[in-house]
């Protein structure tokens, strides 16, 4: 095995993968190293965890991945299929009613007018605004965030085509910047009045995130539910076959046919510096790699003050860097089920719409902000939020037969407990987000096979997310864009020479998208002396 190389990528996640695949595209040299034993970080398909079944341990559905990103990696020619959900959601009520929601403005306008009349006229209004939005936002994801401490001619230019676009919403630009930047409630209060779709949208608005729909921030995650495509289609959302590693996988061959090396149970020690350069890395075994460029997919917190002497960086950025938001109240649930679930407000136990998308299991938004009210005083809330996937009710590859796999993504569960410990408490809380299942489909409990509980501190230990943060740092305005992961740093360069932010911690942040992936590499390319003739 060679030890000299272009570049090395530590971590082997989505984003990590996709460097080393434009890096390589370009000749360069490349390796990848991941501390675990498959690549993929938190988008992965696991088949140890229940016999016979894929489990998409962490990452469950997908849209965001740039399609730009698959056709330049010909990923569907290395198995890579997506599934697409349609209805995309379905929230089941107590009273016995239920909220079905999709890709057909025809179902949708008749659903909603199910519990108001005047929601079904201003959906698809609603839905022509996040997209307009969408239209301005869209095309920064894929390129470098303007240095507002240290301008250049091109981060001007940049910062001045943004402007420009932004004018061009005209009076919707005031509505624009408040889904930017401020809170879910506000914004669906004002548009709607039934509370049954309010809830279904504003449970989309806190995935994630340590926040109530009420707090600024919630409408920027919302809106994150509208981007993206599947297939084409914009704003459908899909299962990859096979489970979510099916990406990954195919990003990994992908790589490989590249030339990139990529290296499993290679946890990285140090990142090796000579004359304030990088100059390679050292691995927890004792072995050593040189390259002058090195690509960290891992967030800011490891990168700089573990896998780095934090005393030998400026103290201004490292002081940033150190105010970096981590906060988090995310537990996954991974079910193996003997049947699906029965749903009082719409029975059937064969596979049908109400178990193709997302279930949301939220009465209204109260009863959002009374799990954070929990939350924030460092208890898990009495009455979870609980989103539910049944991938196998479309994808029959992920269980045995006659079998199904759910997912479930809760809030709140943070990171930080008053009393106790995450390892104490976990299945407690698991058996209360069971029961709220139980309450909308009876005999759930009993069709249990199995389960894996991932707290906060779970998701940490497992995929090296401080905090259990799945956006690799918290998605606030302060945390976005030009000042992520700190002002003066977005554009994936760092104050070590040669080393370079290639994941969720740069822009555009989380969910499974390869944006970061794809800009850091182009980033090095341009800034190297090694940069190859063709361009990725």
């Amino acid at each position: 095995m060679a030890s000299s190389y272009d570049a090395i990528v530590i971590g082997g996640g989505h984003n990590g993968l996709v460097t080393a695949c434009y890096l390589a595209r370009a000749k360069w040299k490349v390796l990848v190293l991941e501390r675990r034993y498959l690549v993929g970080g938190a988008c992965v398909t696991e088949e140890n965890i229940f016999p016979g079944f894929k489990v998409s341990t962490a990452a469950y559905v997908n849209s965001l991945f740039r399609p730009e990103i698959i056709r330049d990696l010909r990923l569907k020619e290395y198995g890579f299929e997506l599934v697409e959900r349609d209805p995309a959601s379905f929230s089941p009520f107590a009273d016995g009613r239920y909220l079905m929601l999709g890709s057909d403005a025809a179902m949708n306008r008749s659903e909603i007018g199910k519990f108001s009349a005047n929601d079904a006229e201003r959906y698809p209004q609603y839905e022509r605004m996040l997209e307009r939005v969408a239209s301005v936002v869209e095309p920064t994801l894929v390129q470098a965030p303007p240095n507002i401490l240290h301008p250049t001619i091109g981060g001007i230019i940049t910062a001045g085509k943004m402007g420009r676009a932004m004018q061009k919403l005209g009076p919707g630009l005031g509505e624009a910047i408040e889904v930017l930047t401020g809170a879910a409630r506000p914004i669906l209060d004002r548009w709607f009045e039934s509370e049954q779709l309010k809830a279904t949208l504003a449970t989309d608005a806190i995935i994630g995130a340590f926040a109530s729909p009420s707090m600024p921030g919630t409408a920027y995650v919302l809106f994150h539910h509208v981007m993206g495509e599947t297939n084409g289609k914009r704003g459908v959302w899909a299962y990859v076959r096979g489970g979510m590693g099916g990406l990954t996988q195919a990003i990994a061959r992908a790589a490989t046919d590249l030339g990139v090396e990529i290296r499993t149970d290679a946890e990285v020690a140090h990142i090796l510096r000579r004359n304030g350069a990088v100059s390679g890395v050292a691995l927890t075994n004792g072995d050593e790699f040189s390259a002058p460029r090195v690509a960290s997919n891992l967030d800011c917190r490891l990168t700089f003050t573990q896998l780095l002497d934090p005393r030998s960086l400026p103290a201004d950025f490292l002081a940033a860097v150190e105010r970096i938001d981590y906060s988090s109240a995310s537990m996954k649930i991974n079910v193996a089920l003997a049947a699906l679930p029965n749903f009082t407000a719409c029975p059937g136990t064969q596979a049908g719409p109400q178990h193709h998308g997302t279930v949301h299991l939220c009465p209204d938004q109260d009863y959002i902000e009374h799990g954070y009210d929990d939350a924030k005083y460092g208890e898990p809330s009495r009455e979870p939020v609980v989103e539910c996937t049944i991938p196998s009710s479309l994808d029959p590859t992920v269980a045995p037969p006659g079998k199904h796999l759910m997912s479930m993504f809760v809030q709140y569960a943070p990171y930080q407990l008053k009393s106790g410990t995450w390892d104490e408490r976990k299945h407690a809380f698991a058996d209360a987000c069971f029961d709220v299942v139980e309450r909308y489909a009876p005999g759930f409990k009993a069709s249990v096979i199995d389960r894996q509980v991932l707290s906060p501190l779970d998701l940490e230990r497992t995929f090296s997310l401080t905090g259990g943060n799945i956006f690799q740092g918290a998605m606030p305005l302060h945390q976005l864009f030009s000042f992520r992961p700190v002002p003066g740093w977005s554009g994936y360069r760092t104050p070590v020479e040669g080393l370079y932010l290639c994941g969720a911690a740069a822009h555009p942040g989380g969910g499974v998208m390869g944006a970061a992936g794809w800009n850091a590499a182009r980033t090095m390319l341009k800034s190297s002396p090694r940069r190859r003739s063709e361009k990725p």
